[in-house]
């Protein structure tokens, strides 16, 4: 061991040759590092843009909340189904009311059976003759006709819409984003 000693104190330093990557400093060592900070530097903000991205909102392309319906007089006696806004209308003479096919539970599309038979329910206490149901295909929640739930999973009773005349030219106006009371009925 001594003796490698001695040999490399006699040999003094290594000589680099001229022009050499060593000379002007860039080494290995420093590669990693320039990639390390890099890297380093992009996570961060790669973390920032997750964090600050929630706070811009995106576009929602949703329909309108708020739409004519047609003419009253072309809405037959009895419920009518309007699916791409999800809802029924129903007419009885000349008064009209509106209620959502969107299941409580989760969504879907809720569809109306006619029963065979009416039969005589107690909701909120007093006795009603319903004439037809609605039923949930997907989880089986069950409405009455003025849209109490009463079976299966569903936490709250189906929306009432209100309904308006448009002042234009005289069509029903469906209104999804104000939801009424189940005695609202509009007369025309």
């Amino acid at each position: 061991m001594k003796s490698l000693k001695r040999w490399l104190a006699k040999a003094g330093p290594a000589e680099k040759p001229e022009g050499s990557p060593c000379e002007k400093g860039a080494t290995r060592r420093t590669l990693f590092h320039k990639i390390g900070v890099g890297s380093l530097l992009s996570g961060i903000a790669g973390l920032c843009y997750a964090m600050m991205r929630p706070l811009v909102p995106d576009v929602l392309y949703e329909q309108a909340r708020r739409f004519k319906a047609g003419a009253p007089d072309s809405f037959p006696e009895g419920a009518t189904f309007l699916e791409d806004q999800r809802v029924f209308v129903f007419r009885r003479d000349k008064t009209f009311h509106a209620i959502s096919a969107v299941c409580t539970h989760l969504g879907c599309t809720v569809k109306m059976v006619n029963l065979n038979q009416p039969k005589t329910v107690q909701i909120g206490g007093k006795p009603v003759e319903v004439h037809y149901e609605f039923a949930c295909p997907c989880h089986g929640s069950k409405y009455y006709g003025d849209g109490t739930n009463y079976a299966g999973p569903a936490p709250k009773p189906l929306e009432w819409y209100k309904l308006a005349v448009s002042p234009d030219d005289g069509a029903l106006v469906v209104d999804l984003s104000e939801p009424v009371d189940k005695n609202f009925r509009l007369t025309v």
